[in-house]
């Protein structure tokens, strides 16, 4: 969490877990954010007309910058944020592993392109928009940067990161590593709040990139909407579980209470709502509540800890919120819901869950299962679907019945007996109000780019 220093105009990064100082940025006046955009338009046409190998080669030395770094990343991740130490080593792991591989790919994804149809001879570039603003999400804050901050600037764009306010001290942390590598002003950081995010998408940008809930992504619709400016979002969710009755039970639980309670259920893709027939749903809760009494709580700092704190008690208190209303209209809580301190929300697993509870359909971001029983996998589908969000889903039961079955959610992913991470090469994908483009893969690094089509005739 983070606090004003009004004194000083200063953001002071507060550990979640102890109130300690983690450290402190210097707040971006709202007023000054179009001078900053006055800077990166003037740095960005030299950037941009280097070649894509020279933009990959002056970047590529990050990698060994972040493998040296890593362990300092991601303590400095666990004390910002609260993310327990080994998923913060192994969002540093997955942000690393592969960078060379990455930027080849980019390269690969943004050259130009021939066509000839024997009448007319078109060559597409995949040119720079201009000015980039990256606006980040404090849940993963050195990933979530990386995916919007490389891609862009390898497309030829300079770029303007305005990163959480809850992990500025990370994020300033990889931008100088960064911009060590770069030209003047190719990359800046703007620090702040609300104000800030709102001048920088206000201002004279060519494409703004997002990640983050839902509700803001419609105000940055609304704010970029009279210039039209382009836009790639990755908003909320209210991923769903379906378990067929032809599932492993038991790792279909252990999938439940991990993805449920990762990182205290701060990651986009939690599974937020699980869906089981009737004539499992006993095993299948007897499961999930022995692996949840297995979580070790604690200091993330802590490398027996599985669930650490949430990252600022305005989070803990929408969490609870949330549950209480649901116990109170029903639902039943079958493990946990005690002991909850500090900005710790005890893991926490309801049965008797419905529709109409706002649990049900308002995105959580917390350490909560919710169980919903349903007659067959047709009133899964039905209920899975019955949502405004798409990011992912994941349906457990024998492979080809599960295809069939995810076959039909309305979401961007859909992991069968897994996770929703696809192969390398796959896009990160939501659908519906969950995204507005997408990430990685040929055509997600193509949205950094404008194409532009020159033709001769023959």
């Amino acid at each position: 969490m983070t606090e004003p220093d009004p004194s000083t105009a200063e953001l002071r990064s507060i550990n979640p877990y102890d109130q300690s100082e983690v450290g402190r940025v210097t707040v971006t006046p709202a007023a000054g954010v179009s001078q900053v955009i006055n800077r990166a338009h003037q740095a960005q046409p030299a950037w941009g007309t280097l070649s894509l190998e020279q933009r990959r080669d002056a970047m590529r030395p990050l990698g060994k910058l972040l493998r040296d770094r890593a362990d300092e990343f991601a303590r400095l991740i666990t004390q910002e944020m609260g993310k327990p130490i080994n998923e913060a080593k192994g969002e540093i792991a997955a942000t690393i592993g592969g960078f060379d591989h990455e930027l080849d790919a980019i390269v690969e994804a943004i050259s130009p392109e021939q066509l000839d149809d024997g009448t007319t001879k078109s060559t597409i570039y995949y040119d720079p928009f201009g000015v980039c603003a990256c606006i980040t999400p404090w849940n993963f804050p050195v990933m979530m940067i990386h995916w919007l901050v490389v891609p862009a600037l390898m497309a030829g764009n300079a770029v303007i990161l305005k990163p959480s306010e809850e992990t500025p001290v990370t994020a300033q942390r990889y931008a100088d590593l960064l911009t060590d590598l770069l030209p003047p002003d190719v990359l800046q950081v703007v620090h702040g709040r609300d104000d800030q995010g709102k001048a920088l998408v206000a201002g004279e940008v060519d494409l703004i990139c997002f990640t983050g809930s839902r509700e803001a992504g419609k105000h940055i619709m609304a704010s970029a909407s009279s210039g039209l400016k382009r836009m790639i979002l990755e908003l909320g969710s209210k991923d769903p579980l379906i378990v067929l009755e032809d599932a492993d039970v038991k790792a279909a639980a252990r999938f439940a209470a991990g993805n449920s309670f990762r990182n205290a259920g701060q990651v986009c893709v939690s599974t937020e709502r699980i869906y089981v027939p009737d004539s499992i749903a006993g095993p299948f809760m007897d499961e999930l509540v022995k692996a949840s009494g297995e979580i070790v709580i604690g200091d993330g700092l802590d490398e027996a800890t599985a669930l650490g704190p949430m990252v600022n008690a305005g989070q803990r208190d929408h969490v609870l919120k949330q549950v209480d209303e649901a116990v109170a209209q029903g639902a039943q809580v079958a493990f946990g819901h005690t002991g909850h301190h500090h900005n710790f929300v005890m893991p926490t697993v309801l049965t008797a869950v419905t529709h109409d509870m706002d649990i049900a359909r308002t995105e959580t971001f917390g350490p909560v299962a919710c169980i919903i029983t349903v007659a067959d996998e047709h009133e899964a589908v039905d209920k899975a679907n019955d949502t405004e969000f798409g990011l992912g889903a994941v349906v457990f039961g024998e492979p080809e019945h599960a295809n069939r079955v995810a076959r039909q959610l309305n979401a961007g992913m859909i992991g069968v007996n897994k996770s929703v991470g696809g192969a390398c090469g796959a896009p990160w994908v939501g659908a519906r109000q969950s995204g507005y483009g997408y990430h990685a893969s040929r055509d997600g690094h193509r949205q950094f780019c404008q194409p532009r089509v020159v033709s001769f005739a023959k």
